[in-house]
Parts: structure tokens; C-alpha cells; sequence
């Protein structure tokens, strides 16, 4: 194996061994696989780009091309000029993917979903890794400098996990690094000629180590590199550990978990358009409840209850212990019906939140660990590295039943609670106030108002749902959604509640997720899907309570509905769990869709439609590399010749025979244009090749120093090895043969090397890339084919041949 190609298998080892500590970050782990694929062709790529040989700047366009080709295949290939060519669409769908990507990785907590956005995030980056490494390590000779993009690979890795990355992975980043420098070392010794250590001890050999030679000085290189290994694996173990994560500053602050601290403001919203776009509606809890009115129990987050005119967020609030019985919702009548539900609910092993999804509001809460209670936006929330990964807890919470006529007759809001909750930044248009007072326009109160907003959204105010396009929640985005009347449920939820502040209704914006869809076994399941954002507003005797103005989501609140008949799918009597009138399979999304919905058209086509819109899960790694490959092949087919011609003459340099270097300097010769002439001698050939090709006086002397090998070769009757001379005369020292092969091989490049700087250039370049030489190709097919037509035709009957005339 020559020096190069170890040198790029050392970086591709040392690129994905560092690549490794990204694994924990991201759930499932199926990217890894794939980023070995693209790394391995991108450094294959660059070998064979090293060995035509290319240009350093042309060996990285190559490497970059390539790389650029495969991302596009995987992620926007439906977008692309024949799969692979990106053109002003994949363009967009990149830029829209990377943002989704920056957006998930804010928000969610590790190990995050691999959604597309982080899967383009996670290639991209290890492209760009292992294309600096080989560039530095393989393309310069520079394999310490390389180092620094693997160090910044590792760090950010180590930066987005959880207390730091585990030690293995260090381990293994510094072992892939310590075997890129070694095999640098081993390359640097080489070149000083081949090394022999089976001297004698006790004796010194050109003052290298006796007994060893130059495997002293590797052996003890690699002996300080796992020094140095266990060094920095042994010191932070003994340093204060630095707490981080992809959530980092949305959990608890100050404070032992048991009363006290803080909790800082987190913005879920920028993470609902990438889960409702996931290709795989991954489940991400199971429940069961005695709810009568299950598609009605959201299972509530967070509140974002502030909006400075950039996006809606949490307060700052105190946290405290969670009680054993929580306090009474803020506005809650005791007039006002209720009814208490359980729900038991299992979390998926994957799924990492810091926020305790529930139904709100919760009255009781059973759950393991360390989880801390914020009282205003009534939310658990996970301490010091807590989530819901797993988790099995028991709800217990109300079910609020108020009536069209009390939340009409309900009175003002406290004034504190009035003024915090109907802020609106004084960058807000005036058409959003100017919109809502339109609207409601006739409404005499305030849950007149919040009806008819809620309507205008989801019916008559000509509004499109569709997850495409931006996921900003600021005021300007809010005025570009009025306008264009398109968007999903972060857009109808937040100018809904923002419009019904400009009314001096409170309200807030909580996100959560929709009821999900039963099984058949009578619980229920929800999906990444059903990530869903709805506004509350306020009403005194009831307190926060919820709209929903997004069409096909959700589930419209029957209190919003005054004219409904009873026999609606929130009446208790007809969605009590598990009863049925026939044996069926388990329910459709359409069967449990309310009426509203189905009006609109909307039942059991929103998930398809979203499914449709993102694809599939990308193409499978087999056809991702077939495609690849039938690529490399018709890319590479110009570079065939060039190719053979490059195989051909290190083939016959490498060869100690004077003819094949004669042959070799005839085809040189007639790749620069001096066709060859068989019926020359070979001295009269030599200067033919010296005339024609205007050689100078030192690169003459190589051409018949050629020719007088293949002389002595052809003509003597026994000839020297290397040199001897002609005839009767033999030399008095003869030459070994592979000597006499390295000066023939030198004089033939010489030669070959006066021929190129002799012509102009459009010349020299159809000689290094279409070698007339390369025609002896097909010149060998014919002669194969002739002989294959011949033992044909001979194993034929006689009488065959003659019908055939053959």
C-alpha cells in the first residue's frame, strides 16, 4: 500500500473515530452508518484524484462536488436535475432544512429526534470534518494541523452533551488522531529511504538506536502518544465537571430540587413545524383514561404567557417541591362543573422533554424522580438533567364543563392578572388590532369576541392550513399570516391570542399535544404529529380555558358551540373507551374526528397530507450508494484513457525490461503527436522522436541511451544485465538489473517530460487527458475478438461453416 493511500484510510479512521461522540446526541443512531458511506466516497474521491494526479486545488473541487452531489440525493434528490444536480428548488429545500435543523437542535434535549433537519446537520458536518482532515492530513502533508478540525468536531459534541462527553469517546477521537500522526511518521521515515533493523546489538548504524535502526524513534513516538492519551483522560477527571446540553438554560437554575430557583424561558414553538413534519410519526406516549370526552383532553406543556414582540415564551417563575395535592386552578368557580379524570401515561424511551406533558389543569401528580412544580403556568419541570425519557406517571386533573352562558355572564379579570396578560409590544401593526376589532365587530362580550375569532381562523376567514414556509411567532410574522393566510397551528394560536389581548381579553399561547388516536386495545397513542400550539384566554369563574382556531387539528370545545346537539363526539355517552356496537378494528383518525372537522374536509387527511408533503425516510443506504456509484461511472468515463495511459506507464517503468520502456517512450512520443513507425530500427526510431520533437542535447542522450538497450536486448547475443555491451565485449562491472531498470525508467520520464514542454499547450493537455496511446485499446479488443471468433468458428461442423460461408 503505498503512503498516500494509508495516510487517507488513517484520516477517514480518525474522522469517523471522532465522529463517534456525536452518537449520544441523537436517537436513533441510523446517521452514523450513512455518514460512513459519504466519508468513505469523498476520501476515495480524493485518492483517486491524488493518484491521476490532479492539481491540489482541482483534488478539492472534486471532493467538494461530490460531497455536495450525495447530500443532495439523500435530502432533496425529488427537487434535482436527474436526482443529484441541485437547481433553485433543492436550493430552497436546503436552506429550509438547515433551518430546521438549528431550530430542532435549540430546543430539543439530548438525545434529540433525528429529524431531517439534524440528520442534514449531523452529514454536513463530518463531511466538512473529513474533507479538512484529508485535505490537511493527505493533500498537504500537514497531519498535526489536522488535528484542529477534529478538536473542533469533538468539542462541539462534548458542548452539546449532558456533563460532558463519555470518556470512550475521547478515547477513541485521540486514538484515531495518534494513528493519523503515526502513519504520517511512518511516511516522513520512508522517504528517507527503506529502514533496516536487524543490525547486531551493541553496534550503531548511521547513529540511529543499534538493534532497532529508525523503529526506535516510532516506537517511542507511539509509546509518548499513548502517554499523552492517558494523560488527558486521567487530569479532567480530577476537575469540576461543566454541565450543558441542548436545552441549556431552559431548566431549573438555582436551588437543591427540594423548594426554591428559578425557571428560565424556553420556546418550544420553534420545534412543532419540524415534528409535524418528521417522514415517521414516532410515538411518543401512551395513555389510558376514564375521560368521557378523550378527544377533548389535550395534554398540555407549557404556557408561553410573554410576548416582546419577537416570539411568545415563558416568564421567569419560581419553582418549588410538587405538593402532594396541587392548588386550585387561578379563576375556577366553585359553580362551575367539573369532573375528575385519571390518566396513566408511559413515555417513549427515546423521547427526552423537559416539560411533563398533562392535562390541565392537574390536581395530582405520581411520578418518579426529580421533577419541580411551577404554580403560574401549573407545569412540572425536570432537575438537574431530568426528563420524561421513559417515565410512567398517573395524572390526576379536571374536567372543566362551563357553559356558553357562564363564560358570556363571566366578570372582569382581576386588574393585576388584566394588565400582565393583554401586553402587546408596541411593535405590533395596527392592523392586527384594527383585524380584531373588524371581526368581532356586534359582540357584546368577551367570550362573544374570543367565539367569533375562533371561528374567523378556523371557518370563514378563508385560511389554509399547510406546514411549509416560516415558523416565526414576532409581530411581523404575525402580520405576514393575516395577509397571506397560510400557516399551521403556531400561527393561528399566536395571532389569535395576540389579537384577543388588543380586546383586553387575557390570553396566552400552550403547547402540547392533541389527544392522539385509540388503539385497539383502548388506549391511546400520541405521535410526534400531534405536537399541536392552541391560545387560552381567561374567563373569572373558570379560569385559563382553551380555543382552538386551527382547522384540522384538534377538537373544537363544545362550550364554543352553544347549538350542538348533545349527541356531538364530546358527549360522554358516545366516546366512553372501549364501547362499541360491532367487533372492529382499532378506530380511524376519521372515525374520531369531530363534526367541525369533518365539514371542513379535513378528517383523516391532514397526517397523510403531511406525510405526502416530507416523503418517505429518504432512499435506502443500498440504493443511496448504487446511485452513487452509477454516477462515479459516468463522471469517470471521460477519464478512462488518462487513467489506463497513468496504469500503462507505471507498469512499464516499474519493469526492469528495456522494451517495455522503449514501448513506453514510443507511445509518449506519440502522444504528443510523433506517431510511431515500426519499420525504424530502433536507433533510427530514437532519432526520428529527438528530430521531430525538437529534444535538447540532455534529453537526446536519454532517448539513445533507450535505444541502445533495446539493442543490446534484441541483437546481442548475450546480453548484459542493465549495460553490458554489445557483441563479444562484456562490461567489467556488471550493473544489477534493478538499477539498470531505474536508469532506463528515469530516462524515459526525462524524455517524456522534454517531449511535453516541447509542444503548445492544447497539446500537452489532450496528451495527459486523451493519450493517442490509448488507442492500443482497442486494438487489443479487435485482436481478442478475432481470436474468440476463430476458436468459434473452428469448434463449428464443417457443414455450419459452409452455410455461413465462414
Amino acid at each position: 500500500m503505498s503512503s498516500r493511500a494509508r495516510l487517507t484510510l488513517c484520516a477517514l479512521a480518525a474522522t469517523l473515530l471522532t465522529a463517534g461522540s456525536l452518537l449520544p446526541l441523537v436517537h436513533p443512531a441510523t446517521w452514523f452508518p450513512q455518514a460512513v458511506v459519504l466519508v468513505a466516497i469523498q476520501a476515495g474521491v480524493g485518492m483517486g484524484a491524488r493518484r491521476v494526479p490532479l492539481a491540489r486545488s482541482l483534488t478539492l473541487v472534486a471532493q467538494v462536488l461530490v460531497s455536495l452531489l450525495l447530500l443532495t440525493l439523500l435530502f432533496v434528490g425529488e427537487h434535482a436535475l436527474f436526482g443529484v444536480l441541485p437547481g433553485p428548488a433543492a436550493v430552497r429545500d436546503f436552506a429550509d432544512l438547515y433551518e430546521q435543523g438549528a431550530t430542532d437542535i435549540g430546543h430539543f434535549a439530548m438525545p434529540a429526534p433525528l429529524t431531517d433537519g439534524i440528520r442534514l446537520m449531523l452529514l454536513t458536518g463530518v463531511l466538512v470534518i473529513g474533507l479538512l482532515v484529508d485535505v490537511l492530513a493527505v493533500t498537504f502533508r500537514t497531519a498535526a494541523a489536522a488535528g484542529l478540525p477534529l478538536l473542533a468536531l469533538y468539542s462541539v459534541a462534548a458542548g452539546l452533551s449532558q456533563g460532558g462527553a463519555d470518556w470512550l469517546w475521547f478515547l477513541l477521537a485521540g486514538a484515531g488522531y495518534l494513528l493519523l500522526l503515526l502513519a504520517e511518521g511512518r511516511d516522513r521515515l520512508s522517504q528517507w529511504g527503506r529502514v533496516f533493523g536487524g543490525a547486531p546489538k551493541g553496534r550503531s548504524n548511521a547513529g540511529l538506536t543499534a538493534g532497532g535502526g529508525a523503529v526506535a524513534p516510532v516506537r517511542t513516538g507511539r509509546r509518548l502518544g499513548a502517554l499523552a492519551l492517558g494523560v488527558a483522560l486521567l487530569v479532567p477527571a480530577g476537575l469540576p465537571a461543566l454541565e450543558g446540553g441542548l436545552l441549556g438554560g431552559t431548566g431549573p437554575g438555582d436551588g437543591d430540587g427540594l423548594g426554591g430557583g428559578t425557571i428560565s424561558a424556553v420556546n418550544p414553538l420553534v420545534s412543532l413545524q419540524s415534528s409535524l413534519n418528521v417522514p415517521e410519526d414516532k410515538e411518543v406516549l401512551r395513555y389510558r383514561t376514564d375521560s368521557g370526552r378523550t378527544t377533548e383532553q389535550y395534554l398540555r406543556i407549557v404556557a408561553l404567557d410573554e410576548f416582546d414582540g419577537q416570539s411568545w415564551k415563558t416568564s421567569e417563575r419560581e419553582i418549588t417541591a410538587v405538593p402532594d395535592r396541587l392548588p386550585n386552578p387561578p379563576g375556577l368557580s366553585p359553580s362551575t362543573p367539573t369532573r375528575e379524570v385519571r390518566t396513566s401515561v408511559s413515555a417513549a424511551g427515546w423521547y427526552a422533554q423537559t416539560y411533563l406533558p398533562m392535562p390541565y389543569p392537574a390536581t395530582q401528580v405520581d411520578v418518579k424522580g426529580k421533577w419541580r412544580f411551577e404554580p403560574v403556568g401549573r407545569t412540572l419541570v425536570g432537575d438537574r438533567g431530568q426528563s420524561t425519557r421513559g417515565a410512567q406517571y398517573t395524572v390526576r386533573s379536571l374536567q372543566l364543563q362551563p357553559t356558553a352562558q357562564q363564560l358570556a355572564g363571566a366578570p372582569r379579570p382581576p386588574a393585576e392578572l388584566l394588565a400582565e396578560y393583554t401586553q402587546v409590544p408596541e411593535s405590533l401593526p395596527e392592523s392586527v388590532e384594527r383585524t380584531a376589532l373588524e371581526v368581532t365587530k356586534g359582540a357584546r362580550t368577551d367570550y362573544e369576541r374570543a367565539v367569533r375569532l375562533q371561528d374567523w381562523f378556523a371557518e370563514n376567514g378563508g385560511f389554509t392550513y399547510t406546514t411549509r414556509g416560516s415558523s416565526g411567532s414576532g409581530t411581523a410574522a404575525i402580520a405576514r399570516f393575516l395577509k397571506d393566510k397560510q400557516g399551521f397551528c403556531v400561527h393561528f394560536s399566536f395571532s389569535m391570542a395576540a389579537m384577543a389581548r388588543t380586546l383586553r381579553i387575557p390570553a396566552r399561547v400552550a403547547v402540547g399535544f392533541t389527544a392522539g388516536s385509540q388503539r385497539a386495545d383502548g388506549s391511546w397513542s400520541v405521535g410526534l404529529r400531534d405536537a399541536h400550539a392552541w391560545p387560552e384566554l381567561y374567563f373569572e369563574g373558570v379560569g385559563w380555558t382553551r380555543f382552538e382556531p386551527t382547522p384540522s387539528r384538534g377538537s373544537t370545545p363544545a362550550y364554543t358551540r352553544p347549538d350542538l346537539p348533545s349527541a356531538q363526539p364530546s358527549d360522554p355517552a358516545a366516546e366512553v373507551p372501549g364501547r362499541t356496537d360491532a367487533p372492529a378494528p382499532a378506530p380511524s383518525k376519521a372515525d374520531q374526528c369531530p363534526d367541525q372537522l369533518r365539514r371542513l374536509g379535513e378528517c383523516g387527511g391532514a397526517t397523510a397530507g403531511v406525510a405526502a408533503d416530507r416523503g418517505e425516510d429518504g432512499p435506502s443506504l443500498l440504493s443511496v450508494v448504487l446511485v452513487v456509484l452509477a454516477v462515479l461511472v459516468v463522471a469517470g468515463l471521460p477519464l478512462l484513457p488518462m487513467l489506463w495511459r497513468s496504469r500503462v506507464r507505471a507498469r512499464r517503468l516499474a519493469s526492469a525490461d528495456p522494451l517495455e520502456a522503449w514501448r513506453e517512450l514510443g507511445d509518449a512520443a506519440w502522444d504528443v503527436g510523433i506517431e510511431p513507425d515500426e519499420a525504424l530500427s530502433p536507433r533510427g526510431a530514437a532519432r526520428r522522436i529527438v528530430r521531430l520533437g525538437g529534444l535538447d542535447v540532455v534529453a537526446a542522450e536519454s532517448v539513445h541511451r533507450v535505444a541502445g538497450a533495446v539493442e543490446r536486448t534484441l541483437y546481442a547475443p548475450a546480453p548484459a544485465p542493465g549495460g553490458g555491451a554489445p557483441g563479444g565485449g562484456t562490461a567489467t562491472l556488471a550493473r544489477p538489473a534493478t538499477a539498470a531498470g531505474a536508469d532506463l525508467a528515469a530516462d524515459v520520464s526525462a524524455a517524456a517530460a522534454a517531449l511535453l514542454v516541447g509542444v503548445g499547450g492544447r497539446t500537452r493537455l489532450r496528451a495527459r487527458l486523451a493519450p493517442r496511446s490509448a488507442v492500443r485499446v482497442l486494438w487489443a479488443a479487435q485482436v481478442r475478438w478475432g481470436a474468440v471468433r476463430a476458436r468459434l468458428r473452428a469448434r463449428l461442423p464443417e457443414r455450419v461453416r459452409s452455410l455461413t460461408g465462414r
